[in-house]
């Protein structure tokens, strides 16, 4: 009798943390795909293989590194095949789902369109969708694992954006110190709730919580990089409001996911935050931002306290997640 009332008591907790969890989460705009399905073990492979790209040396996982929440550190901008440098840095791969537009200049809206750019962009991966099927379908792992996802082979286009994007669709991080305190489980510092506070003043319009992103493009009024030129949203829609405009990123994970901006400018958050407080650049008649933050030294200390409360360690250790420990 008391295993079973424990058994009642331990889902009766669950149901309310799911409760809980959906009334201050959004509804997706993707289907979430089951992590344990065979389509998505079947995408977590191809992302990680080399073999999608030209020369066989990267992955999709060499720029999109777990243990750096899915980003890249390694480099400012990102490297593709023999070294090739882009002109950005790899953005963190979190809360996928519920995205409606994807990369920095929002080029892509679907998350299975999406997966095409790395595969062919002459700095990335290098490669052409016929080598990659001739490739996967010649191999006999993804024979077997196509078989198994799809119930048919060969494997085609369909079936490879399918796989990497329902993979993809997994990546979600809502299990930091910051949801604790939204389910009322923690209660926060009086460090993280100044920094909360200042947050909700000063960053909340863009990176609105809890995914800590409008979805939106802004121009943070960076000092412009004119080696790269890089004009952002505005090389998609040629208007000249979205020059220099780029995708808002989560902040979720935001220690692990540096080097920071569309760029990797910047190696340290409190240099981010140093931004926004006295390096906007006033002459950008583009920029998105009117003035400069009024942030003191201590202000900047505890708001990077707060955003330090948006690290998830489950998301980034989470075994199935990765090929070496995926079931």
């Amino acid at each position: 009798m008391k295993n079973f009332l424990l058994i009642i008591c331990s889902m009766f907790l669950l149901m309310s943390f799911i409760s809980v969890k959906e009334e201050y989460f959004p509804k997706p705009h993707y289907p979430i795909a089951d992590q344990n399905s065979p389509i998505v073990s079947l995408g977590r492979e191809l992302f990680h293989d080399p073999i999608l790209s030209k020369d066989s040396t990267i992955s999709c996982a060499s720029c999109h590194s777990q243990y750096n929440a899915f980003a890249h550190s390694d480099h400012a901008l990102s490297h593709g095949i023999a070294d090739r440098i882009g002109i950005r840095n790899a953005p963190a791969l979190i809360n996928l789902a519920w995205s409606e537009s994807f990369m920095w200049d929002g080029a892509s809206f679907s998350l299975e369109a999406q997966v095409l750019t790395p595969l062919t962009a002459h700095h990335e991966m290098d490669n052409s969708l016929d080598t990659i099927l001739r490739r996967l379908n010649n191999h006999p792992k993804y024979s077997h694992l196509v078989q198994q996802a799809f119930g048919e082979t060969p494997i085609l286009t369909k079936h490879l954006l399918k796989a990497i994007a329902s993979y993809e669709s997994t990546l979600i991080s809502r299990n930091s110190r910051y949801d604790s305190m939204r389910m009322h489980l923690v209660e926060f510092t009086e460090q993280e709730q100044k920094g909360y506070t200042l947050f909700k003043q000063h960053c909340n319009r863009c990176h609105t919580e809890p995914l800590f992103t409008n979805g939106q493009f802004a121009n943070t009024a960076l000092p412009m990089d004119t080696s790269l030129n890089d004009m952002g949203r505005y090389r998609i829609t040629q208007d000249s409001a979205h020059i220099r405009h780029f995708k808002i990123p989560t902040l979720r994970n935001l220690l692990y996911s540096f080097p920071y901006m569309h760029d990797g400018r910047f190696k340290r958050l409190r240099d981010v935050l140093n931004h926004y407080a006295e390096g906007i650049n006033m002459h950008d008649e583009h920029r998105s931002i009117e003035k400069p933050f009024t942030l003191r030294s201590h202000d900047i200390t505890d708001l990077m306290s707060f955003l330090h409360a948006l690290t998830d360690r489950t998301f980034i250790f989470n075994p199935q997640f990765s090929m070496r420990n995926a079931k």
